[in-house]
C-alpha cells in the first residue's frame, strides 16, 4: 500500500527485456537507503518487488503484462521515474490510499499555465473515468492528485510548483503516456451500490426500476454480466 507522495526521482539505468518479462535497474540516492530485497516500491505508480541491490542501484522484475499495460515498457536509459516505498506502521498518510495496481494508461492532451501552477488535461479510458469525481483523488504515474473536473473522455488536474519540480509530471509533454489508478475507495463504493441495486432488483418485478438499472449500466456504474 502507498499514499501517492513521491519521495524521490530515480533514474533508469537499463531495462533488460526478455521473452516474457524484463529486469528494470534504477539508480536511487534516497529510497534505496532503507530498501531490502523483497520490499515493494512504487515506480511510476506500479508496485514492484526489489530483487537485487548493488550500492545505489536496485533492480525489479517486470512481467510481460505489466510492460504492456503500463508505461514501464517504454522506459529508456536516463529516464526519470517517480519512486515511493510502501507504507510502514509509522508512515504519514499525506495523500490517499494507493494500491500500486495500475488499471490503465492515459495521454496528456494539454498543459496550460495558470499563474505558477499548471493545468493538465489527461485523456483516459472509461474504466478509469467511471470512478472519478470532482475534488476526488486519482493517481497519475504514482502521484496522488485531486481531480478538478471530469470530461467526456478526459479529466483535469492542477499541478503546483513543488509537484512539478519533484515528480515526472513537470516535464511530461503533450502526447506522453501516464499510468492511472482510480481511488480504491471509490471502487468499493461503486461495487457495494452495484450489488445492492442488483439484489433489490432481483427481489422485485422485472419491470420495476428497470429504467434506473438500465441507466446505471449504460453509465458504467454497473457491469453488464451478459456482455
Amino acid at each position: 500500500m502507498f499514499t501517492g507522495l513521491i519521495i524521490e526521482l530515480g533514474e533508469v539505468v537499463s531495462l533488460e527485456k526478455k521473452t516474457e518479462s524484463a529486469r528494470l535497474f534504477i539508480k536511487s540516492s534516497d529510497v534505496i537507503k532503507d530498501a531490502v530485497i523483497g520490499d515493494s516500491i512504487a515506480i511510476n505508480g506500479v508496485c514492484l518487488t526489489v530483487v537485487s541491490i548493488d550500492k545505489d542501484i536496485f533492480s525489479f522484475d517486470v512481467s510481460h503484462e505489466t510492460l504492456k499495460s503500463t508505461n514501464l515498457g517504454s522506459l529508456r536509459r536516463g529516464d526519470r521515474v517517480n519512486l515511493e516505498p510502501s507504507l510502514r506502521p509509522n508512515s504519514k498518510l499525506g495523500g490517499h490510499f494507493v494500491t500500486g495496481h495500475v488499471e490503465g494508461t492515459g495521454r496528456i492532451k494539454s498543459k496550460t499555465h495558470i499563474g505558477n501552477a499548471i493545468r493538465v488535461e489527461i485523456q483516459a479510458p472509461d474504466n478509469i473515468l467511471r470512478y472519478l469525481i470532482e475534488k476526488g483523488s486519482v493517481t497519475v504515474d504514482g502521484i496522488s492528485l485531486t481531480v478538478v473536473d471530469v470530461l467526456k473522455d478526459a479529466f483535469n488536474v492542477v499541478i503546483i510548483p513543488h509537484t512539478a519540480k519533484m515528480t515526472t509530471i513537470g516535464f511530461k509533454n503533450i502526447g506522453d503516456t501516464v499510468n492511472l489508478e482510480p481511488d480504491i475507495l471509490g471502487k468499493y463504493v461503486a461495487k457495494f451500490l452495484s450489488n445492492s441495486l442488483l439484489m433489490a432488483h432481483g427481489s422485485q418485478s422485472k419491470n420495476q426500476d428497470s429504467g434506473l438499472l438500465s441507466a446505471l449500466k449504460k453509465s458504467g456504474f454497473i457491469a453488464d454480466n451478459k456482455q
